[in-house]
């Protein structure tokens, strides 16, 4: 078996393969295929997916093939590959961005990742410009800052974009300072917690401290949709 076919039969874990609008980041309100695999090693205190990690399990477990025929049939020219952790699975996650990045009819590929899995291999091995990684950075109240790997700060790209998860002044203070303390390349994106923090108080906070660079990021589909909703 070739390489490339071999590549192709590896298999991941999903909870759901589903088309909407993306609802955060800099692509938010562009139709997108949400890819959402299963499995995370963080357990954040205000995480939104619980059924994507255990004690919840796999909706079902397909090859890169499989994913690919699947996102075929969806009309969007982006794509949110998503979790639970997406890049908890190395090899086969790999294997699925490079494929992702033939399809002629996809223009942009944007991975959520936790900042708790390192970058470098990802960047090395996939090369397709396509493809970007928005950094989910864990402060405090997420119980998970001792996680994340600092080295992947500096690794991040113009392309690329660095999310904080804000839900108290302190959170604010230390996303401050993470981007005073790193040079980071990407477009930092600060978010409130959905029902702790309200984007007022946010957008004050940004505005005093002069965060001229910094994007607030809402979750649209949550004003769209039920908070709790799935698959949209």
């Amino acid at each position: 078996m070739e390489q490339g076919q071999a590549m192709r039969t590896l298999t991941l874990p999903l909870v759901e393969i589903f088309e909407t609008v993306e609802g955060e980041g800099t692509a938010a309100g562009f139709p997108t295929i949400f890819i959402r695999l299963f499995g995370c090693p963080l357990r954040c205190s205000w995480c939104d997916t619980p059924y994507s990690y255990p004690p919840a399990s796999a909706e079902m477990v397909l090859s890169v093939d499989e994913i690919i025929q699947r996102v075929k049939q969806f009309r969007a020219a982006r794509i949110c590959l998503t979790g639970g952790e997406p890049l908890l699975y190395t090899r086969p996650a790999i294997a699925l961005l490079n494929e992702l990045a033939t399809l002629e009819a996809i223009v942009d590929i944007h991975v959520e990742t936790s900042g708790a899995i390192d970058l470098a291999p990802f960047l090395r091995e996939v090369a397709s410009p396509k493809v970007r990684y928005i950094l989910d950075y864990k402060l405090a109240s997420s119980g998970e800052t001792d996680k994340m790997q600092l080295s992947n700060l500096k690794d991040l790209r113009s392309q690329d974009e660095l999310k904080f998860v804000i839900a108290s002044r302190s959170d604010f203070d230390q996303a401050c300072t993470v981007l005073t303390d790193y040079h980071v390349r990407g477009t930092p994106l600060f978010s409130p917690v959905w029902g702790a923090l309200e984007p007022s108080e946010l957008v004050k906070w940004m505005l005093e401290k002069g965060l001229a660079h910094v994007k607030l990021n809402l979750q649209i589909h949550k004003v769209i949709w039920d908070p709790a909703q799935r698959g949209v």
